[in-house]
């Protein structure tokens, strides 16, 4: 009798097997949702922190040209089609090292950061901005009226101009 007790022991049973594993299947479907969702939170804030840390250098390095003011903190529209187009490579050489350690060229989702700065003529109203096309990448330049979008829609442009964002996410209640 007590031979047939060890030996009965020796393993779990199917049933036994197949509730763990509908146990992690649940488990599962609850958690990738919210874990998919803070990666993009991530790359969006990283997209965010990298904008105002560009803009600072950019708005510090206008300062130090003119002693400008904020530009246009007052405005309600940016129309980056008035601005002059730019790349990393020309932001750096005028940033780097004395504003920035290094100029990405890459937001958080990977795609290429689009760049205004005009370097010879400062003194005109559009002298600075940065735009990133958010997650589906298709940035669409233009014209913005300054507001904020729900910080869930990550394919939302944001822009940055002349001392402000224009179009950032914010939280709306």
């Amino acid at each position: 009798m007590l031979t047939k007790i060890r030996n009965r022991q020796k393993g779990f049973t199917l049933i036994e097997l197949l509730i763990v594993v509908a146990i992690i299947g649940i488990i599962a479907a609850l958690l990738i949702p919210n874990f998919l969702d803070a990666l993009q939170k991530a790359k969006q804030k990283r997209t965010v922190a990298d904008m105002r840390n560009i803009g600072t250098a950019m708005f510090s390095w206008l300062t130090d040209q003119v002693g400008a003011a904020a530009a246009g903190a007052a405005a309600t529209e940016v129309d980056l089609s008035k601005y002059t187009t730019s790349d990393s490579t020309t932001v750096a050489s005028v940033l780097v090292p004395q504003y920035l350690q290094s100029v990405p060229a890459k937001d958080g989702w990977k795609q290429d950061f689009h760049y205004f700065l005009e370097t010879t003529n400062v003194l005109q109203p559009q002298v600075m901005a940065i735009g990133s096309g958010g997650r589906d990448s298709t940035f669409a330049g233009g014209s913005y009226t300054v507001a904020g979008f729900d910080p869930t829609d990550y394919d939302q442009d944001i822009v940055w101009a002349d001392g402000f964002f224009v179009r950032w996410p914010q939280k709306t209640n």
